[in-house]
């Protein structure tokens, strides 16, 4: 006997278990493979080895677990490969902190092998977490594969990828600006920066003309007309960080900006440092824009950078990596903090009577994503790069001919962009977690030449590349230094003195590689061949250009085929009100709280049944509790089966059956199933997720099992006995189709269902989708979907018209067709059952005091003078009408005002819309109730 209620925290843990012991997730089931099954294979995008499940992790697992239940029961031998990300910057961080915490010797002095090998340890206790809350989920990964991005065999990859690229000219060193952490002193990625809004200033500064120059600057009196020129030996740049201007070597201004024209190519006086700074032609210049100049520091600004390169101005580095500033300034700043050095020298600029004015600014500034404390500097260093542009240009015509499709089609236009206007990709992180750079320096031979590099597999490798290099170039050297020996030529290999780069590769280098590094590569395994290219990769979009571009990139380039035919980009998961959770706002929804108090099954309808394409999910724990009463009434209907003897039998054919109603049920079991399949297969996880949910809750609790219970009830042994059968074999039908979304529940029942009639073959993990077999009877939908019309609107009409529930009414029916007439006698019984109807009869006249309503033909006649005072309603629906239409006009002058629409949060303007649209449904509502109202006085 099945329980009252479905207990999840129960249940959850030990089904999980129950798959995992079966090897239900396990890719590479021999029978499937020898029946010819078709692979099927998605790569999770691997989470942070320091990382907790969040719900864009809920939402994004959700999904991939739902294509993958789905393919696993068509049949296809399933690959759902999970594995972490060593998350260098983060991991790293947790355990300097640790080691802080404890008063232990901090990174740099424990030295690089010990610290190392105590992030290992850390990873072996506590790495891993969300792994387990995965689980907790429902995932079903195939844990036996589990990789990380640091394992040997990914270590492999990336060192062969490394060095391939290098020796074909795609990764190379050079000294660029990158994105600078000044705390963690190393290169960081655009996504773990965090542009945050902050109140400012322009500092405008007067920046002295050289060799005695001066121009005419034009004037305009209070309305904008021109009121002649004043001569300036000086010209005006603004500047929100005026520590940057001691590493300023140019000065732009439009080519078109008529005001400059005199000054282009002469030169201006740096204030403080007294350099003579050439003033250029630049389109980068807007004359709309301040005065029209802008101060150039190509060392400290990622687009004075590019101006720097088309002018061949000169890069100065002012800033030490820990932020304060170096020996290339004036002495008066050098070690100075970078905010201190600021205020200096705005001070120095105002006591030389050149601070022209200081106008108060919102500026974003650029932040650590992880603290959001540290302000993150634009900084020339010298890094490693991959040749993104020649690596992209592949990706582009792959997408382009269709081999790899985004869902939503949308995507594309972003992927396109991004990647037509590629960046050389800078890969070297300044950390000692993650796979350390494959590459050693040699000693210069001069002083003037470049430092020689040496890429290899391994040490041994590299020695034999220097010994060649510096065999070269001293063709006649017999022999070298070591120590105080001279060490033979044919000897010298392994005394050569090498140092290793000690910095590591950013973590996106070892991602890239993901769909084809998990299955084995470089080494030809069965699994590469087997499951690449892989089906779907289900992922946000804030990591199309970080991940997904990159994958492209690198499965082209060494698999020369694109990693999966299918992007799909999911939504944000975002607060009830449509904000974006964050913990400064302190609107975090935890997933794994959801879980505790709801269940596993309940979040994860939620997830998917609001993941419609291209619209973001507006979480409120409402719904989730809304989706658990949805578990509830499936565990309930269950119940009444079981109550009524509802058991499966050996052999069913529901093609077989007699009785219309479970000739109509079998129909839409097999309609629902059809279009779930084809919802899942389109990516519309909504539109499955909700058919699921309308047949379970309307078509078969609402009105099927109502419509049995006669039978269930009846002498009729035969129809009996048929009932029961098709009842227990609908029952299966939803468990299978609701499986891949609430897959603790629905197997909770299978087993549980299971006990009695033939046995099953295994668990529902495994059983079969539902085939299509043409269940689908035309007069049986026909004749039940009337009877459901019939009671619905007469319900509705009850509700509208505040008729008691309790009062069984009289019901005439007026110019139905001869077919409906039998309709109506063969289900009169159930008719009036359900619409709490005393009678129903023929008439030819509507009384007076009575309401219509048409179906179809006829028209049905609710007499309800007497039942209901018709004056009080009506004039209760014309006040509930006038509330409304006051309500839309406060709404309409609220949405009109361009004010109220420029100055509101969105999820505020949004919220005025839905009410609007609410007020608006219910007013066409209680228009059609006075209506009726008015034609029956």
């Amino acid at each position: 006997m099945l329980d009252k209620t479905f207990n999840p925290q129960e249940a959850e843990s030990r089904l999980y278990e129950l798959w995992e012991e079966s090897g239900a997730f396990r890719a590479g089931d021999p029978e499937r493979v020898e029946a010819g099954a078709k692979p099927y294979c998605i790569v999770i995008p691997p989470p942070n080895v320091t990382g907790s499940l969040h719900m864009g992790h809920a939402l994004n697992n959700t999904l991939q677990d739902v294509l993958i239940r789905f393919e696993r029961m068509r049949g296809k031998d399933v690959l759902w490969q999970p594995g972490l990300d060593h998350a260098g910057i983060a991991t790293q961080m947790i355990v300097e902190r640790q080691l802080e915490a404890e008063g232990n010797v901090r990174r740099r002095e424990m030295g690089r092998e010990a610290f190392i090998e105590r992030i290992w340890k850390w990873k072996g206790e506590s790495g891993g977490t969300i792994i387990g809350q995965l689980r907790r989920l429902g995932a079903s990964c195939d844990w036996s594969r589990e990789r990380f991005t640091l394992d040997d065999g990914l270590s492999k990859a990336v060192l062969k990828v490394f060095v391939e690229l290098y020796r074909e000219g795609l990764i190379y060193r050079d000294k660029r600006l990158v994105n600078w952490d000044p705390k963690l002193q190393t290169a960081v990625s655009d996504l773990e920066v965090e542009n945050i809004e902050v109140k400012g200033h322009f500092w405008h500064f007067r920046y002295p003309l050289a060799d005695g120059v001066t121009y005419e600057w034009p004037l305009f009196d209070e309305d904008g007309n021109p009121a002649g020129t004043e001569t300036r030996n000086y010209i005006v740049v603004a500047t929100t960080r005026p520590e940057t201007m001691l590493g300023d070597t140019g000065v732009a201004v439009n080519p078109e900006d008529e005001r400059y024209k005199p000054l282009i190519g002469k030169f201006v006086e740096l204030p403080l440092v007294g350099r003579r700074v050439p003033i250029v032609a630049d389109e980068h210049a807007d004359p709309e824009q301040g005065s029209g100049a802008v101060k150039i520091t190509p060392a400290h600004d990622f687009n004075d950078f590019e101006v720097g390169k088309r002018q061949g101005l000169e890069q100065i580095n002012i800033l030490n990596p820990d932020g304060t500033i170096n020996n290339d300034v004036p002495e008066a700043y050098r070690g100075m903090d970078r905010f201190e050095a600021r205020k200096r020298v705005v001070a120095d600029i105002e006591a030389l009577g050149l601070l022209d004015r200081i106008e108060d600014k919102t500026v974003m500034v650029p932040h650590d994503e992880k603290s959001k404390l540290v302000v993150i500097e634009p900084y020339l260093t010298d890094q490693w790069y991959v040749d993104a542009a020649t690596l992209a240009k592949p990706a582009i015509a792959a997408v382009e001919r269709g081999e790899t499709v985004f869902v939503p089609k949308n995507w594309e236009k972003t992927y396109f962009e991004w990647m037509r206007n590629i960046q050389p990709w800078c890969i070297s992180r300044q950390l000692w977690w993650g796979h350390r750079i494959p590459a050693w320096y040699g000693q210069r031979l001069n002083y003037d030449d470049e430092l020689p590099v040496f890429v290899g597999y391994d040490e041994n490798d590299v020695r034999a590349q220097a010994f060649d290099y510096y065999k070269k170039l001293l063709p006649d050297l017999k022999s070298v230094e070591f120590g105080e020996q001279h060490v033979p030529m044919d000897m010298a290999r392994d005394v050569v003195t090498l140092w290793r780069d000690p910095d590591v590769l950013d973590t996106w280098f070892s991602s890239g590689l993901w769909p084809f590094s998990t299955l084995g590569w470089p080494d030809k395994t069965p699994e590469l061949a087997r499951y690449y290219q892989t089906d779907v990769l289900v992922t946000a979009f804030d990591i199309i250009f970080f991940w997904v571009a990159r994958m492209m990139m690198m499965g082209l380039h060494f698999m020369e085929e694109v990693p999966f035919h299918t992007v799909y980009i999911h939504a944000l998961v975002r607060d009830e009100k449509g904000q974006k959770m964050s913990k400064t706002k302190g609107n975090v929804v935890d997933p794994l709280k959801l879980i505790d108090e709801y269940g596993a099954d309940a979040l994860r309808f939620t997830l998917a049944a609001m993941a419609a394409q291209g619209r973001d999910i507006k979480l409120a724990t409402s719904r989730v509790e809304g989706y658990r009463n949805f578990g509830t009434k499936l565990w309930n209907a269950a119940r009444f089966c079981e109550m009524n003897e509802c058991v499966r039998v050996e052999g069913f054919d529901p093609a077989a059956v007699k009785e219309t109603v479970n000739k109509w049920i079998a129909g839409e079991a097999e309609r629902t199933s059809a279009e779930i399949a084809e919802a899942i297969e389109g990516y519309r996880f909504n539109d499955a997720a909700n058919a699921a949910y309308r047949f379970v809750w309307n078509v078969f609790c609402d009105w099927y099992l109502e419509f049995i219970k006669p039978l269930l009830l009846g002498e009729n042994e035969e129809a009996k006995a048929e009932t029961r059968a098709t009842a227990a074999w609908a029952l299966d039908r939803i468990l299978l189709m609701l499986h891949p979304f609430m897959p603790f529940v629905t197997e909770e029942l299978w087993q549980r269902t299971g006990e009695k009639g033939p046995a099953r073959e295994g668990l529902l993990v495994k059983a079969p989708w539902p085939v299509h077999i043409g269940l689908g009877d035309a007069a049986a939908h026909a004749e039940m979907d009337w009877v459901i019309r019939f009671i619905s609107e007469v319900r509705s009409v009850r509700a509208e018209m505040n008729v008691p529930a309790g009062a069984k009414i009289a019901l005439l029916i007026k110019g139905a067709s001869a077919a409906n007439v039998a309709r109506l006698e063969r289900h009169r019984d159930l008719i009036q059952r359900l619409a709490r109807l005393a009678t129903v009869d023929i008439a030819s006249e509507a009384p007076h005091g009575a309401v219509q309503l048409v179906l179809d033909e006829a028209t049905l006649i609710l007499p309800l003078a007497g039942v209901i005072d018709l004056d009080a309603e009506t004039a209760r629906l014309r006040k509930e009408l006038g509330k409304l239409a006051d309500e839309v006009k406060k709404i309409d002058a609220k949405l009109g005002n361009a004010k109220f629409l420029a100055g509101a949060p969105d999820h505020v303007v949004d919220e005025q819309r839905e009410r609007k649209a609410d007020a608006e449904a219910a007013i066409a509502k209680f228009a059609d109730a006075l209506k009726r109202l008015e034609g029956a006085a």
